[in-house]
C-alpha cells in the first residue's frame, strides 16, 4: 500500500502572503508613477513581493529553467509529426545548445536542467544528472493500457518532489517549468478534458511541431479512447496520472505541488506544464497561486486548463515550439516588473498630502484664489 497521500498538500500549501500584497500595494499607491500606469507589471510586482514576503521586493536573480523529459507510447499511433521514441534527440540538442531554449537561455544567462523520467533510450547515452530520476523507458499506451504501474506513478511523483527540494534548497528563486517529450501533449490533452469534463475534439491541438488533418484525426481518437479510461479514476489523482499520464507528467504535478509547498514560484511554458498545474489544483486548490501562465501557445487544451484556473498568459505570440521556450520570453517581464516594484522611488511626504486633511486655512485660501 502507498505511504503517498496527496490530500497532505491542501493542509501543506499556504497561499503568499496577503498582508504583504497589501503593503505591496500600498507602496505602489506611493511612488512616482500612477498605479495601473504599469498594467500587469504592477499585479506581477505585486504577486512576486506576497510570494517572496518581502516588500520592497527582492530581484529575481537566481530563475532556472526544469525540463521534465518523457517519450509516450500514444506517439506510435501517429499523433506527433516526430517519430515515437525521439524525445532524446531533442534532449541532446538542448544540452548541446542547439534548440531554441538553449540560445534563450544562454542570453538570459539562465541554466537549463533536464530532468528524464522516461525517455526510451539507453541511460548510459545520457549523463548521469539527467537520468538518475528516470523510472522506466517510455511510458505506456494511453488508449490502451496504463501509462505507468502505480508503483511507478508514486515514484515519478516522489522524484518531482525531490526536483523541487532539491531547487529550493540551492536558492532558485523562480522556475520557468517545461517538457521535452513526444506524445505529451496528447496526454496533457487526455488529462485537460477528464478534469474539465469535456469532448476529446474541444482539447485536440496540433502540437509543438504542428500535424497535418489527418494526424489531427487520429491524436482526436487516442484522446477520445484514452478518455474513456481516465473518467473512472477521475477521484483519485495519482491513479489518474499512472492510467492517463506518464512518467513526466507525473512528475511535473510531483514539483509544482511540492514547489508550492516550499514557496518558490513557477512560470507555465505550455499545455503539458498547464495539463499538470490543473491536476495540482485538483490536489491542493491554493497551489496555482504560486503559479503564472507564461504565455498563450494555441493549444486548445491549455487555453482550457488556464482558464479554469483562473491564470492570464502575460504573451502571446504563437510560440508552440514547448521546451520552456514561451516561460524564458516571459521571464524578463517578470523581472523588469520586479524592478520596477523595487526602485521606483516615492513621491515626497508632503506631495501626498490629501485636500481633505489640509485643514481650514488652506481651504480658506483656496477659495480666495478661485474668485
Amino acid at each position: 500500500m502507498s505511504s503517498l497521500n496527496l490530500d497532505d498538500f491542501t493542509d501543506l500549501i499556504e497561499r503568499p502572503d496577503g498582508g504583504v500584497r497589501r503593503d505591496a500595494e500600498a507602496r505602489r499607491e506611493r511612488q512616482v508613477v500612477p498605479p495601473g500606469s504599469l498594467g500587469r507589471l504592477d499585479d506581477l510586482g505585486e504577486w512576486l513581493a506576497a510570494a517572496q514576503s518581502a516588500v520592497p521586493v527582492r530581484p529575481v536573480e537566481r530563475p532556472r529553467v526544469v525540463l521534465f523529459a518523457g517519450d509516450h507510447g500514444i506517439a506510435g499511433l501517429g499523433v506527433s509529426a516526430r517519430a515515437a521514441g525521439s524525445a532524446v534527440e531533442l534532449v541532446r540538442e538542448v544540452l548541446e545548445g542547439g534548440r531554441p531554449v538553449s540560445v534563450l537561455a544562454r542570453r538570459l544567462g539562465v541554466p537549463v536542467r533536464v530532468v528524464d523520467m522516461a525517455l526510451d533510450c539507453d541511460p548510459e547515452s545520457l549523463p548521469e544528472d539527467v537520468v538518475r530520476h528516470r523510472v522506466r523507458r517510455g511510458s505506456g499506451r494511453i488508449d490502451v493500457e496504463d501509462a505507468l504501474s502505480p508503483e511507478e506513478a508514486e515514484a515519478a511523483f516522489r522524484a518531482g518532489t525531490a526536483v523541487a527540494d532539491e531547487e529550493a534548497d540551492s536558492g532558485t528563486d523562480l522556475v520557468v517549468l517545461g517538457d521535452v517529450s513526444v506524445g505529451g501533449t496528447t496526454a496533457a490533452g487526455v488529462l485537460v478534458a477528464a478534469l474539465c469534463g469535456t469532448d476529446a475534439s474541444v482539447v485536440t491541438g496540433r502540437g509543438g511541431l504542428a500535424i497535418d488533418d489527418l494526424a489531427w484525426m487520429r491524436k482526436c481518437a487516442a484522446i477520445r479512447d484514452a478518455l474513456r479510461r481516465a473518467r473512472p479514476v477521475l477521484g483519485d489523482q495519482l491513479q489518474l496520472l499512472a492510467t492517463v499520464g506518464g512518467a513526466d507528467l507525473t512528475a511535473m504535478t510531483g514539483f509544482l505541488l511540492q514547489a508550492a509547498v516550499r514557496k518558490l514560484p513557477v512560470v507555465l511554458d505550455g499545455v503539458v506544464a498547464a495539463a499538470c498545474a490543473l491536476v495540482g489544483q485538483r490536489v491542493a486548490f491554493r497551489a496555482p497561486d504560486w503559479w503564472l501562465a507564461a504565455h498563450d501557445s494555441g493549444e486548445p487544451a491549455q487555453a482550457k486548463a488556464l482558464d479554469r484556473m483562473a491564470l492570464d498568459p502575460l504573451l502571446s505570440h504563437g510560440v508552440t515550439v514547448g521546451e520552456g521556450v514561451g516561460g524564458l520570453l516571459a521571464l524578463p517581464l517578470v523581472q523588469a516588473a520586479a524592478a520596477l516594484a523595487a526602485e521606483l522611488p516615492e513621491r515626497p511626504k508632503d506631495s501626498e498630502r490629501p485636500e481633505a486633511e489640509a485643514g481650514p486655512e488652506a481651504e480658506a485660501e483656496q477659495e480666495q484664489q478661485a474668485r
